[in-house]
């Protein structure tokens, strides 16, 4: 049986942009929320929180918003100031995900530098090799790939993962040559072949799930030119690009099928090391080796497919309100 919180009615206040609601049919979590006791409601940005009334859960994703305060805009600045200073006064709110965490996963490099750091190479786990390009010389960037073992072909990012459309901007390059294809900032990646299959990995918590998406065919290194791709269009499950078409000499070449205690210790370990609690992740398999590569973590997907998934995320806000209310009983008690 659920219990009231001590903190009053059961109230979530969720901001989601009207694109994601529709995607993942919002108005289910609605149903859901009531049926469970809980009263769902958008918070109004352009409004003072205080005004909107008390509530115990704030359900986000903002990932745009804060890119964007990243990158300069005042009035996104501003919006994520007011957020932050909201959840200050009230530490017994529960945030999902906390800002300052979903601000770090926003950055590419950081990303990458925090999943390379943790001991998921012991499972045969990596993240390919990287760096950051903060110059346009030529000669700069081929010493930066140099000194971080980066090899040709790789795969050349925006350093932001959100909040325009050149986060999903990337470019395949082949050769030196092309390296001028590289406008900083931005993040290289070593590409790895996977016989253009990728998995998903979606992260409810400590429950998990994923799926197998088309993903980019294989490539080596040649002569040829870059190219210039959005990643959205290739991986996405109706993809019908040209990218995804595997060469004919490469359709022998054996796939792997992901073994799930593997990808249960990459959700864990991600979830772990980025202290979030709804995640994305990219993984796909490198031909020959079997080893697993984690390309990309993203902040609160699309959830395709996620068995229960409104019901998952329910469960999630119950067990850290439970966390949350424990802890205060337990400073309360010490007092």
């Amino acid at each position: 049986m659920l219990q009231e919180t001590m903190f009053g009615k059961k109230r979530i206040a969720y901001w989601v942009s009207e694109k994601k609601m529709k995607k993942l049919n919002w108005f289910e979590f609605e149903g859901v929320c009531n049926n469970f006791g809980y009263e769902l409601f958008k918070l109004d940005l352009e409004s003072d929180l205080e005004s909107q009334g008390g509530f115990n859960v704030l359900l986000h994703k903002l990932t745009d918003t804060i890119a964007l305060a990243n990158n300069g805009d005042e009035k996104c600045s501003n919006t994520i100031r007011l957020i932050e200073t909201y959840i200050s006064r009230h530490p017994e709110l529960v945030v999902i995900d906390p800002i300052p965490n979903v601000r770090q996963l926003l950055d590419r490099y950081m990303a990458y530098s925090i999943i390379a750091a943790t001991d998921l190479y012991k499972y045969d786990v990596f993240t390919p090799t990287f760096c950051e390009i903060v110059t346009n010389s030529k000669e700069e960037t081929e010493v930066q790939l140099k000194n971080h073992n980066v090899r040709f072909p790789f795969i050349c990012k925006h350093v932001l993962g959100h909040g325009s459309k050149q986060a999903h901007e990337m470019v395949i390059v082949f050769n030196k040559d092309s390296l001028d294809a590289c406008k900083s900032p931005c993040v290289v990646q070593t590409f790895i072949n996977h016989n253009a299959t990728l998995y998903k990995i979606f992260i409810v918590g400590e429950q998990y799930y994923y799926i197998e998406r088309p993903s980019l065919k294989n490539f080596y290194p040649c002569n040829e030119k870059p190219i210039f791709f959005y990643s959205s269009d290739v991986s996405k499950a109706d993809s019908t690009s040209s990218l995804s078409v595997l060469d004919k000499e490469d359709e022998v070449i054996r796939r792997s099928s992901p073994d799930p205690n593997i990808m249960g210790k990459i959700a864990s370990t991600i979830r772990k090391a980025f202290n979030m609690d709804l995640l994305g992740i990219d993984v796909v398999i490198e031909n020959f080796t079997g080893k697993y590569a984690i390309i990309d973590v993203n902040a609160y997907p699309g959830y395709d497919g996620f068995p229960n998934f409104f019901y998952a995320l329910l469960e999630l806000i119950k067990e850290k309100e439970a966390k949350r209310d424990l802890k205060i009983k337990s400073v309360i008690d010490r007092n």
